[in-house]
């Protein structure tokens, strides 16, 4: 292991605490603080969205559109999300989102600007979906209990893979704070630790694994969860071409150990011996 390596909870932690003191500048200052309020704001809007709307199974929505273009307005909903969430992580995706924040400082702000689109993409999907008024199953009793609780289980293996992977990342933060404290962003190394240990993309496959774990089962829910497990299962692959350009011999020796997204059982018996 390296010897400068930070957990992820200190890594955050440092990057937090220097925004206590930041170099004089009001106008810079402001501006990070700006887009700090609006992206973790939208970031938790859009997941409460998420949430909810999967917890009814796509039938509680604000989207209105009359049949038959719901169909087509809902498959937009659901195909914006991958091919936006995917140019943006191009290099001609990030050359555009440095051209998204004033006073040139799109470089530093890139990661919460792209969080910040991120999240509008999420609020529009769970917000905008207009209802089937279809429901096929409604979990009760004994099964809405444990449904519930695979959901939530679900959630919270979310939380841990992107934790893992670098919060102020996923989150957008590692951008305003950085800001702040005028200092170049510093990017997490190759994640490896957590449930990266168990499996390459647990971040897509705990997001996939929300879509599945939900107590009503309607069409809408159905489509989306095809639509984005489909999206989660391929989408790496591009990531993991950018892993093998940045990281060379360390990512393949790491893709030869761990398998994408299925654990390997046999592997941890064995690791655990």
């Amino acid at each position: 292991m390296n010897s400068s390596y930070q957990s992820p909870f200190n890594r955050l932690l440092t990057l937090a605490l220097g925004t206590l003191r930041p170099p004089p500048g009001g106008a810079r200052i402001a501006l990070a603080l700006l887009y700090g309020l609006v992206c973790h704001s939208a970031f938790a809007v859009a997941v409460l969205a998420m949430i909810v709307a999967m917890f009814f199974g796509m039938s509680e929505s604000f989207g209105r559109v009359p049949a038959p273009w719901s169909v087509l307005a809902n498959i937009a909903l659901i195909v914006q999300f991958p091919i936006v969430h995917s140019l943006l992580l191009s290099p001609r995706g990030g050359m555009f989102l440095t051209k998204l924040a004033p006073h040139g400082h799109g470089q530093v702000l890139a990661t919460t600007t792209y969080a910040i689109i991120a999240s509008v993409q999420l609020l529009m999907l769970f917000t905008l979906w207009t209802p089937s008024g279809t429901i096929w199953w409604r979990a009760e009793g004994g099964a809405f209990a444990v449904i519930c609780a695979l959901y939530a289980l679900s959630w919270i293996l979310l939380m841990w893979a992107s934790f893992s992977a670098g919060a102020e990342t996923q989150s957008g933060a590692l951008g305003w704070m950085s800001l702040m404290q005028k200092i170049k962003p510093v990017f997490p190394d190759m994640p490896t630790t957590g449930l990266f240990r168990v499996i390459r993309q647990p971040i897509y496959a705990a997001f996939a694994l929300t879509t599945w774990t939900v107590p009503v089962w309607t069409p809408d829910q159905l489509c989306l969860a095809i639509g984005l497990t489909f999206y989660c299962i391929v989408a790496p692959i591009l990531k993991e071409r950018r892993f093998s350009r940045r990281y060379g011999d360390r990512f393949i020796s790491y893709k030869r150990r761990v398998p994408y997204m299925i654990p390997n059982l046999n592997r941890a018996k064995h690791d655990d011996r």
